[in-house]
Parts: C-alpha cells; sequence; structure tokens
C-alpha cells in the first residue's frame, strides 16, 4: 500500500496549495487537485503543485464527462501533467471510458511517461437514493454504484472512485476482481464533521467512514481534505491519518 492518503486541496489559492503540500510531503500521503483548482490555475498551477509535492502522487481529479472524443482528447491533454490518478464520470457509458483509457496508455507511451491510473466516478457522495430518483436512475445508491464499477471494470477502468459504504459490495463483486482500485472520498476521522457528504437511507448504512473502517472494508486510498487542511496542525493530523489508514496507532 504505497498512498493509502491523498489530502484533498481544494483552494482556489495557488500559493497556499504549494504551501500546503510542500510541508506535507510524507509517506503514505499523495495530492489530490480538483476543478476548483483547475479552473483557477490550469496545467502551469498542476505542475507548480507538483514540483512543491516532491515526490507525492498526484491525484487529479477533474471527473471528464462528455462525448468519447472530447474525454479522450482531454485525458491527452492532462497526462503529461504526470498524475497518478486520472478520473471520469462512469455515467459517460461504455464508448466513453474506453476511449478515456486509450487514450491515457497511448499519451503515455507516446511521451515515455508511466500511465495513470484510470477511476471512473461512480455515484457522488453528496447524493442519496432520493437525488437518484430525482435524477432519473434507480435507486438505491448500493446497487446503482456496483453496477456502475462492473462497467467501469469491463471497459478498460483500473478502479473506481465510491463511498466507504459501498467498498464490500464492490469487493463482493467478482467480476471486479481484488486487484481492482477503490478510491474513496468522504472520510471523516473520528469526531471530524461530515460536512457535505450524504449518509445513505439504505441498510448499508454511512456513506461516510473513518480510515480504519474504510481500510478495514477493502478500499485502496482514501481521500481526506477539511480533517487535514483546516486542522489547527495539518501534519499532525495528516500523519494521523496515514497511520490509522496503515493500521497503525496515531502518533503521539
Amino acid at each position: 500500500m504505497a498512498t493509502p492518503v491523498f489530502v484533498a486541496v481544494d483552494t482556489p489559492d495557488l500559493e497556499a496549495a504549494t504551501s500546503m503540500v510542500g510541508s506535507l510531503q510524507m509517506p503514505g500521503l499523495g495530492v489530490k487537485l480538483g476543478l476548483e483548482f483547475f479552473c483557477a490555475h490550469g496545467a502551469a498551477g498542476v505542475r507548480s503543485v507538483v514540483e512543491a509535492a516532491g515526490s507525492a502522487p498526484l491525484f487529479l481529479d477533474l471527473k471528464f464527462h462528455d462525448i468519447p472524443n472530447t474525454v479522450a482528447g482531454a485525458v491527452r491533454a492532462t497526462v503529461g501533467l504526470g498524475a497518478a490518478l486520472l478520473n471520469v464520470h462512469a455515467g459517460g457509458g461504455p464508448d466513453m471510458m474506453r476511449a478515456a483509457a486509450a487514450a491515457a496508455a497511448e499519451e503515455a507511451e507516446r511521451l515515455g511517461v508511466p500511465r495513470p491510473a484510470m477511476l471512473a466516478v461512480t455515484v457522488l457522495t453528496s447524493l442519496d437514493d432520493a437525488d437518484l430518483v430525482a435524477v432519473g436512475q434507480a435507486p438505491p445508491v448500493r446497487e446503482q454504484v456496483v453496477r456502475l464499477a462492473k462497467l467501469a471494470k469491463e471497459c478498460g477502468m483500473d478502479g473506481v472512485v465510491c463511498s466507504a459504504a459501498e467498498i464490500s459490495a464492490i469487493r463482493e463483486a467478482s467480476a471486479c476482481g481484488p486487484t481492482f482500485q477503490l478510491v474513496v472520498p468522504g472520510i471523516r476521522p473520528a469526531g471530524a464533521a461530515v460536512g457535505d457528504q450524504k449518509r445513505a437511507l439504505a441498510p448499508a448504512g454511512a456513506r461516510v467512514m473513518t480510515p480504519a473502517q474504510a481500510m478495514a472494508a477493502g478500499a485502496t486510498s482514501l481521500v481526506v481534505g477539511r480533517p487535514i487542511t483546516r486542522a489547527d496542525e495539518p501534519r499532525v493530523a495528516a500523519e494521523a491519518v496515514v497511520a490509522e489508514a496503515r493500521g497503525a496507532a496515531p502518533p503521539a
């Protein structure tokens, strides 16, 4: 388990982002950048953060969702930024996911760089069963997530982004296999606020878990934001989360 935790640096402030990732360099911790940062600073900003992060792997969380040709072009344009993980929405369909996976492999080979792992976003952790009904999708969330995970695997994705509540169901889906990556946001250390992640209405329970619970259920990597970035001592908070995710006691 090389990178059990990615810290979500969700800010449009370039100086704050580079300062934060520079101060958080440690084994087992990667960096996640999302749309808020990318829309503010683009590729140049990503390169600045990659430089500040040193050897920490990057999860570029842009959730591409468009026609297959457009998504393939977007993936090609971002492969050279050095991300270890890229993602698309599984809801974009089989052709789009296959196009994204092929584009990542082809562009990485052309550039002579490692191919990023391609992930498919299943159901956003901000959504619950009622939200699925509102947009015309069949609940419960858990079944929709497993359905999309199986489809993503069939289309050449290396894994999915899902909530903690669906980890066990995906792991039990034999079509996905034990090496299928499960990257899990909505992680909150004990006592932290739930924030904008919803709790599922299904018997599976909360779509939010602690690091230890999520890893024990079968997560590959966790995404943790505010419990680290807004902590009084972000480095101490990060060390505790990484230690818990690795199965060790948090540092005293």
